[in-house]
């Protein structure tokens, strides 16, 4: 199974401004791939468009065998809920939450909680934050805050992780704790990693680079 991409494009506006132009592309099960180029060269929109949050003006995207854009919505959010995790640049906690509420969210949108509360609690453990599950989010630093996010986006053992520049807004110490979460996810769960980044490092312990250019493929 596969994440396919075929002759994607995306216009907005009006007049239409061209974003993304004839994309196309396969990602393996369980590879780990980097999108980069420079800001306004269109990778964010297309780790949008391939993990469901947006959709293409032209062009198919289909995700372990079903077309996205042939799916009807309660069938998409069910999917999008149980196979894929996301993880922004901005962590996006609920802040009336506490550390274990916001991981445990997309166990809740599925009735799972009771179910997923031990893996939560271990995820949580691992990442360094076990002893900080009934804190609410502006009781953590940045960086415990994005790994919060990070055991939210794993909790339901999603089968691909989309990642948006989920190491911009942290130090250099702080985005290799976070990388480090994202590796391991990659190689011990065989999850599926698409991650847009900046960082010619991080971009370079990918399985495989794809960069954009005034949103091609290069």
């Amino acid at each position: 199974m596969a994440i396919v991409a075929k002759k994607i494009g995306k216009a907005i506006g009006t007049p239409p401004v061209r974003i993304l132009t004839d994309i196309n592309l396969k990602i393996d099960d369980g590879e780990f791939v980097a999108l980069t180029g420079r800001s306004g060269s269109g990778k964010s929109t297309l780790l949008y468009i391939l993990s469901s949050l947006d959709s293409p003006s032209e062009g198919s995207v289909e995700v372990a065998g079903h077309d996205l854009g042939k799916m009807a919505d309660p069938e998409l959010y069910k999917f999008r809920n149980e196979k894929m995790g996301f993880v922004f640049q901005f962590h996006y906690l609920i802040s009336e939450l506490t550390a274990i509420e916001n991981v445990l969210l997309p166990a809740v949108k599925n009735r799972r909680q009771i179910e997923r509360r031990a893996y939560a609690e271990s995820l949580l453990e691992q990442f360094g934050l076990g002893d900080k599950i009934h804190r609410l989010p502006r009781q953590l630093s940045g960086g415990e805050q994005q790994r919060l996010a990070i055991a939210r986006a794993l909790v339901m053992q999603p089968k691909y992780l989309f990642a948006d520049e989920p190491t911009g807004s942290l130090d250099s110490a702080n985005g290799d704790i976070v990388m480090n979460i994202i590796r391991d996810a990659n190689k011990n769960f065989g999850t599926t990693v698409i991650m847009v980044t900046h960082d010619p490092d991080f971009a370079a312990t990918a399985n495989r680079a794809i960069n954009l250019v005034d949103g091609r493929i290069s």
